[in-house]
């Protein structure tokens, strides 16, 4: 089946950020997701779960073990398990990106 936002099961996490589930199974999850301006994840690891974001629209701030790291639209990241982190838009616009997970962060997300 083709997804999209349109879709594909949404839900709201955070500060009004957005997110749409394109797929999510034991292994794999891909998420399109947009944080408004301001807004931010708070600072969490995941045991097992590698995690790829693609930056869509705008510019994500990532914070990874105490480190500040620019991700502007068409460029992307990975952020290895037992890494500290969490994005934040501290842009005037929208953030859109994907987020690509192996396997899934289902139970595996520890905040710190």
């Amino acid at each position: 089946m083709i997804q999209s936002k349109n879709n594909s099961k949404h839900y709201i996490w955070g500060n009004g950020c957005d997110s749409w589930i394109l797929r999510d199974s034991q292994n794999l999850s891909i998420k399109q997701e947009i944080m408004p301006s301001g807004t931010a994840e708070k600072l969490h690891f995941h045991e097992f779960t590698e995690q790829f974001f693609y930056i869509l629209k705008g510019e994500a701030i990532f914070y990874i073990n105490e480190e500040k790291f620019s991700v502007k639209a068409s460029e992307s990241i990975t952020i290895l398990s037992k890494t500290k982190h969490y994005i934040s838009n501290e842009s005037a616009e929208d953030l859109e990106f994907l987020v690509i997970s192996n396997p899934s962060t289902h139970n595996d997300r520890k905040e710190v």
